[in-house]
């Protein structure tokens, strides 16, 4: 891939003038900014509750507010300044979803395998879809979290079916931030709340299937609902091969035995859900060979259970540039952690040398963006562009069974220190999922009229990464700077090209270079992520979406 997907718009260049050379205008501008993403790009829950279940309904959104002080500087607002809320949204196919209540069984059995009294609607950490809170049905508020500056709804149980009882795993929610202490609207961004049942274990264990022949106590079940035969059969499975008694003691909560880090909950000593899984069906052999094949496509292996050959969890820059979830994650005895972290592979250190920890040691941006034009990671067991070196296409070393994420120098485009992406925050504390995108769901979907698409053309006009200063600082108001997000300058702003760059080369050549080229032919990082049209020494010039900056475009080649 990667960073000129991923960063299609880090170096879209000298921009035009969007009224006089007819670019595209920015969006509206409202009185404050909404940015918003959901945290991990997918949740997942089961499709049925009565037998055993893996995961609830639990959608996760984080959300800041940029708002601008007396002299039109952006500023995070807080709690004191306004409250946000999320509402259900129609997107433009017309579906929308709003309530949870009749969608799923989980009421039914939610006190029987969580231990929680819930009323019918409400969610484990107390929340509701807007239309099932029967207090205040409508725009539910989201708690302020002063430490990461942003506001959550953590616990939301959204289900992939809309109100017209049709499939939608990628539903909008609006997001809305209102002054504190009028109630005004100040500004609202739409954002999917991705979810999807489609975990389930038919391919392999319904009646039949590679998983569910031979002889077991009682037989393999016969069920109408194929979905709820193969629970049942990987109870008697369980129960035949761990000598356990969970088909007489349904419905079972997983985690109960197994600890799961996405539910938080202790377990019984036994290995951690995660790796107890992933170890027990990547060891699994048919006639000699693996049944997850290791270098498999991932329609046959983490697609087989993690949502899905139709749902497509990984769905952004990084699916349109051919990688699958390997190339990340490594094969399942890596995700597993059977094989002990290679020095720095673990987000903190602490646990270098060890077994991954789910849901923490996982892979970094600066794992395959290690760096820039000028500095980059470089190792004959890297898997690098053969074109741009300074993005990889494999977040570890080739060899290294334990796919132990890699660590660069150069921290461009690294998180915070011992951190996940979708935990971090970057320029002016704007966390990195909101310029960027979801995890698995980065910006933006080939599919330009994707729902995931919907969150940055609201706030820039256009798809992708968001690039334009204008999105949070007010029209001219900066001075000519590479100080952006990543080392990015004003983008869009004809200074640049009436001869304001020219200095700003000659003085720091190498800062140019870095995006532009070590040529000055550009890169991915300068990489126009919209047509422009502009006016530079006298003549016209058009870049078109995907091309890269060059100074040849323009005049002649300076001097290197």
């Amino acid at each position: 891939m990667i960073c000129g997907i991923l960063f299609t718009a880090c170096g879209s260049g000298s921009g035009g003038n969007d009224d006089a050379d007819g670019n595209p205008p920015p969006p509206a501008v409202a009185i404050a900014n909404v940015i918003a993403a959901n945290d991990l790009g997918m949740h997942c829950m089961d499709r049925e509750f009565s037998v055993f279940s893996i995961l609830p309904p639990f959608n996760v959104v984080n959300s800041q507010v940029v708002k601008r002080d007396i002299d039109g500087r952006p500023y995070l607002a807080d709690d004191a300044e306004v409250e946000v809320f999320y509402n259900a949204e129609s997107d433009a196919g017309g579906s929308i979803n709003s309530y949870s209540i009749d969608k799923t069984t989980f009421w039914q059995y939610a006190e029987d395998l969580f231990g929680a009294n819930l009323g019918n609607g409400e969610g484990l950490t107390g929340l509701y879809m807007p239309g099932d809170d029967p207090l205040s049905r409508g725009a539910q508020p989201m708690a302020y979290h002063p430490q990461k500056e942003w506001f959550s709804a953590e616990g939301i149980p959204i289900t992939p079916t809309d109100d017209d009882g049709v499939a939608n795993t990628y539903s909008l929610m609006r997001i809305i931030a209102r002054d504190a202490n009028n109630g005004e609207t100040l500004g609202q961004l739409d954002v999917v709340l991705p979810v999807a049942t489609e975990t389930d274990c038919q391919n392999c264990h319904k009646t039949g299937e590679i998983a569910a022949t031979g002889p077991v106590p009682g037989g393999w079940a016969n069920l109408a609902d194929k979905e709820v035969e193969s629970k049942i059969n990987i109870l008697k499975l369980h129960d035949a091969e761990e000598g356990t008694n969970l088909e007489a003691s349904q419905p079972v909560l997983c985690a109960q035995c197994h600890y799961s880090a996405a539910l938080n909950i202790p377990g019984s000593g036994n290995p951690n859900l995660s790796n107890v899984m992933h170890e027990y069906h990547g060891e699994l052999e048919e006639n000699g060979n693996p049944v997850f094949p290791p270098d498999g496509p991932v329609k046959d292996t983490c697609y087989q259970c993690h949502p899905g050959n139709v749902t497509q969890c990984q769905r952004g820059a990084m699916k349109t540039a051919g990688l699958e979830c390997n190339d990340c994650h490594g094969g399942m005895l890596a995700v597993a952690g059977k094989f002990p972290l290679e020095p720095g592979g673990s987000i903190d250190g602490t646990n270098d040398g060890s077994a991954r920890r789910p849901w923490l040691d996982l892979p970094r941006c600066q794992s395959c963006h290690t760096g820039d034009a000028n500095n980059y990671l470089t190792d004959p067991n890297l898997v690098a562009d053969p074109n741009w070196p300074f993005r990889l296409r494999q977040a570890y070393q080739t060899g290294d069974d334990s796919a132990s994420p890699l660590l660069t120098s150069n921290k461009r485009f690294a998180e915070d220190p011992n951190a996940l992406y979708r935990f971090s925050r970057g320029h002016g504390g704007i966390m990195c999922e909101g310029c960027h995108g979801s995890t698995h769901a980065v910006w933006p979907n080939k599919d330009a009229d994707a729902n995931d698409n919907v969150a940055a053309k609201m706030l820039q006009g256009y798809m992708g990464a968001i690039s334009e200063c204008t999105t949070c600082h007010e029209s001219g108001s900066l001075p000519l700077t590479t100080n952006g997000p990543h080392g990015l300058h004003n983008v869009n702003n004809s200074r640049w090209y009436d001869d304001g760059h020219e200095d700003f080369y000659e003085n720091n050549k190498s800062s140019c270079k870095a995006c532009h080229g070590k040529n000055l032919t550009g890169t991915p990082l300068a990489k126009m992520p919209i047509s422009r049209t502009f006016r530079a020494e006298d003549k016209t010039v058009t870049y078109a979406k995907g091309d890269l900056v060059r100074c040849d475009r323009c005049h002649r080649m300076p001097s290197l």
